[in-house]
């Protein structure tokens, strides 16, 4: 008579993983919400500079999770590969925390130090944890839709409430705060492991598959100085050369060439990784415009957003935790109005669904650009219009990124499905570099309104002609993939993966 009763629930070990997760990203977030105020502020780094910084930054952290996986399956397993990666996390968190107490004497050297060691953290923690918590059903178990929303929702209430802890204090204690947060989850990960993650079958999960050797260690050590190098080359060698961007964009170039010269793909198989491969370029569009918002979004918030509230200035970092929030809030309903349309039979396919997501974030910036449309130097916009904006920002998130994974999944060949996951987070890498340059166009600098910038022979004067930029974009990218749907449905070859389960979160 238990078995049922057990079947119906989850196992502990997925509120353990929730718990892991929470205080990851509490880390990851909270540092985000900072990062390019800090340099601005304390390292005294140019908009421009900081920007390109800043989109190297989680450029990289969408890349190295390839690394992280690989050495995961080759060598470590998960519960290694997790212990590695939130110790380099955290010690990343230290560095920042040191390079905030050094600031301009020493403190930007420093800097690069941490960034590398939470980059390469990132990429042996993020890709192994979500792994573990499929790991603890057995094979097509209906519960793990249910066991991800719920994981999925512990990710963004650590990306709520670390603007808000992090963002509250001076720099260094907000970088020590984030570092903090990730030893909690580590501390709280070492020493549950074994009781927590075991399969219902009563079988360890995340196992490590070798021990660690001259070779694994080897090539960990050889990843970090190569990410040390990209971000530390412009210092270096007094260049203007971004060698960050020709790495990351010329192997989005490369991925397409290696994968179709596969002469065992079908016409078939091409065609569904065609379709892969078009999405995965306007995605790059889609968080190029969303990811403004740790970059040029929060320079806007600090300089040009009005955020007192009944005598209280609210920091500038605190608008990021507006969009995990409303993620929160706003996911049940959009599952249920997906539902609905279902049962009706008038679901949107997955590429409307993404063409929507981009109309949502033209329509973010239409907002914002009304707000500042002839907006004087040392003028203010009332903090509702940025409200606004990432609340319309996440309901396009909410039709674009939760299909985006299951239709790698289901259109990949299975032979082919890592290396077409790895190609989904390198589009995202691509995707964050392009933000850190879409944000250094931000006109002037303290007040936003001189200093005139350049994109493809479009001046930018103010901020008004910057957000404009985002609408044309997003708003082109969206009309020309809603073009493009019906062209790409046909070549899915497979219309009963067209369902409700593409809006389970």
């Amino acid at each position: 008579m238990s078995e049922p009763a057990v079947k119906s629930g989850h196992p502990k070990g997925l509120y353990f993983l929730f718990f892991t997760e929470m205080w990851e990203r509490f880390s990851y977030y909270g540092m985000r919400a900072i990062f390019i105020l800090f340099m601005t502020k304390v390292l005294l780094m140019k908009d421009a500079d900081a920007s390109e910084i800043y989109g190297s930054y989680t450029g990289l952290v969408y890349l190295t999770p390839l690394l992280g996986g690989y050495l995961c399956d080759k060598f470590l397993g998960n519960r290694r590969s997790i212990v590695i990666g939130g110790l380099l996390m955290a010690i990343g968190q230290f560095f920042m925390f040191f390079s905030a107490s050094a600031g301009t004497n020493g403190g930007v050297s420093l800097m690069w130090m941490g960034l590398t060691a939470i980059i390469i953290g990132n990429g042996f923690f993020k890709p192994n944890i979500s792994t573990m918590v499929g790991q603890l059903y057995p094979a097509n178990d209906r519960r793990i839709d249910s066991a991800f929303t719920i994981f999925y929702m512990g990710i963004n209430l650590g990306a709520f409430f670390s603007p808000l802890v992090c963002g509250s204090m001076d720099f260094k204690w907000g970088f020590l705060a984030a570092g903090v947060g990730m030893l909690i989850g580590l501390l709280a990960f070492v020493i549950g492991k074994k009781k927590y993650l075991i399969s219902e079958e009563g079988k360890h999960i995340g196992l490590p598959v070798k021990k660690l050797d001259a070779k694994s260690i080897g090539m960990i050590i050889g990843s970090i100085a190569i990410i040390f190098f990209m971000l530390n080359f412009k210092q270096m060698f007094k260049s203007d050369l971004d060698i960050i961007s020709y790495f990351i964009y010329g192997a989005m170039v490369l991925m397409p060439v290696l994968i179709f010269s596969d002469k065992s793909l079908s016409k078939i198989e091409t065609q569904r990784i065609t379709v892969i491969f078009i999405l995965a370029f306007f995605v790059i569009f889609f968080w190029g415009a969303f990811e403004q918002a740790g970059a040029s979004l929060t320079l806007f918030a600090d300089r040009q957003t009005e955020r007192t509230l009944f005598g209280w200035e609210m920091p500038a970092s605190y608008f990021q935790s507006v969009n995990p929030l409303a993620v929160i809030v706003l996911a049940p309903l959009m599952t249920i109005v997906w539902g609905f349309l279902y049962a009706r039979k008038l679901e949107p396919s997955s590429p409307k669904k993404m063409a929507i997501g981009l109309g949502m974030v033209a329509l973010g910036y239409v907002v914002i650009a009304i707000a500042v449309k002839g907006l004087g130097i040392g003028d203010k916009v009332s903090m509702w219009w940025l409200f606004g904006l990432y609340v319309i920002h996440s309901i396009g998130e909410l039709c674009l990124s939760p299909i985006g994974l299951s239709m790698v999944s289901k259109l990949a060949p299975l032979r082919l499905s890592s290396l077409m996951m790895g190609t989904w987070f390198l589009a995202n890498a691509a995707a964050n570099k392009f933000a850190g340059t879409l944000s250094a166009l931000i006109p002037g600098g303290e007040d936003g309104t001189g200093g005139a910038t350049h994109f493809l022979g479009f001046q930018i004067t103010n901020l008004y002609e910057f957000f404009i930029v985002f609408i044309i974009m997003s708003g082109a990218a969206a009309a020309i993939l809603f073009a493009l749907s019906s062209w790409l449905e046909k070549r899915m070859h497979n219309d009963h993966i067209e369902g409700v389960s593409d809006s389970v979160m």
